[in-house]
């Protein structure tokens, strides 16, 4: 998988960038390395690579900025990387689009398992925008009230309407609606749809659920406190 994947890093650190890219083509990756905001934009929009890291922190056009300008024209997966543990980074970046954060410093390791995960949840087969999330094993048409998803064509729709998600939405509400009416747990969520083995940050669920809802309806998804959520049958 990892000599067919090009990986897009935007940060403006040189020694952080140059080291991590080095780690990143020792492990098969194809990577560009870009110092600032817009020229990993004209990176992205020139190479369409097959997964984008982020820092934060970069000229010109910050790496949050950067999120939603690639959200706008693709669904490609974006994994933001934050020197801090700060929750307002972590939640701007997810809101804005990102699928996964990572703190820094970071360890090489940890960082290509986290990219190998997000490209598995992407049905990662090389190509960019061409990546699909998985079907649900069943398929079939799934039909809640207005809302309708089919887990065969991977299509949702609102009233009759088209709804656009990002895999990362798709997979979490393929979770949902394989089981509606039954709550599932932030941990059992970020182990389904984020292949956190090792257990993760319930923000990245939580900011992901806020955005399904904002697509699906608001009063689609329940929160059912202190112990997850759940798709209302």
């Amino acid at each position: 998988m990892a000599d067919q994947t090009h990986v897009l890093f935007v940060e403006d650190d040189d020694v952080i960038r140059e080291a991590t890219q080095l780690a990143l083509e020792r492990d098969g990756f194809v990577v560009t390395a870009m110092p600032d905001g817009l020229s990993g934009l004209e990176a992205f929009r020139a190479d369409r690579p097959d997964i984008a890291l982020l820092d934060v922190m970069v000229p010109g056009l910050d790496g949050v900025s950067l999120c939603r300008r690639i959200r706008d024209e693709s669904t490609v997966p974006v994994i933001m990387l934050s020197a801090r543990a700060d929750s307002i980074d972590v939640v701007l970046g997810l809101e804005a689009g990102a699928d996964d954060y990572v703190t820094k410093p970071f360890d090489g390791a940890v960082l290509v398992a986290r990219i190998r995960a997000v490209l598995r949840r992407f049905g990662h087969a090389g190509g960019g925008d061409r990546a699909e999330p998985e079907a649900a094993a069943d398929g079939g048409l799934l039909t809640f009230g207005d809302l309708e998803v089919d887990t065969e064509g991977m299509e949702v729709r609102r009233g009759g309407q088209p709804v656009a998600l990002t895999p990362t939405e798709m997979r979490l509400l393929l979770e949902f609606s394989s089981a509606p009416g039954t709550v599932l747990s932030r941990d059992k969520l970020l182990e389904r749809v984020w292949d956190y083995g090792w257990g993760g940050d319930t923000r990245v669920v939580d900011v992901h659920v806020q955005r399904l809802r904002q697509k699906i309806g608001q009063d689609r998804i329940e929160t059912v406190r202190g112990f997850g959520y759940k798709l209302k049958a």
